[in-house]
Order: structure tokens, then sequence, then C-alpha cells
């Protein structure tokens, strides 16, 4: 499931089900550094497969979660473990800061 996309109505059930951590990349399709970090949430997801579950969230499609979690800049990505925020970044990374802040965080 990692890297999938996500609604606003199935966000409180993926946090719900996940009994892993889950990170969420708010991002939009007129983002170019949302755009630029698409291959390394790809490249992540892949590797950290089992640890973590990556999704992406359109803030444009699926607003309400963003407004909820005070989103106000792109890209963000938020980590919540047992359905609670437990990390934040905002901005781009490269595939190695995203694994290092993300093996960090859980």
């Amino acid at each position: 499931m990692s890297g999938m996309d996500v609604s606003d109505d199935e966000f409180d059930v993926l946090l719900g089900a996940s009994d892993i951590p889950v990170v969420v990349d708010f991002w939009a399709e007129w983002c170019g550094p949302c755009k630029q970090m698409a291959p390394h949430i790809e490249a992540v997801a892949a590797e950290l497969d089992g640890k973590v579950k990556i999704v992406k969230l359109n803030v444009d499609d699926f607003p309400l979660v963003g407004a909820k979690y005070g989103v106000r800049g792109l890209p963000t990505m938020l980590l919540f473990k047992q359905g609670k925020v437990a990390a934040t970044h905002n901005g781009a990374m490269n595939r190695q800061a995203l694994a290092n802040w993300i093996s960090q965080s859980i």
C-alpha cells in the first residue's frame, strides 16, 4: 500500500487501521518541489515497506485533512504513530534526507 493516494474520507480509516506508522505526503499537482520529491517518495516507500506506510494526499482534490492539520505550505510530510502526529517536515527533501527523517521519526 505504500505510495498510494488517499482521500479525505479514507484518511481516518487508514490511520485507525494501520498498525505501523503512516507518513502522509501533502502535495498538489502545481507544486514543483512536490513533483521533484515524487520519485524519492516512491523509492523510500519501497525501501521501508512493512516498517512504515507512505500515502499521498492531494490538497487541491481533498482539502479537509490538510486544513485539519494546519498544512499551509507544500510539500508537507506528517508522520503519524497510533493515529497521532509524531513528526512534521515542511519543504522538499532528497531520497536520503527523506529516508533519514522517517527512520529517525519511527
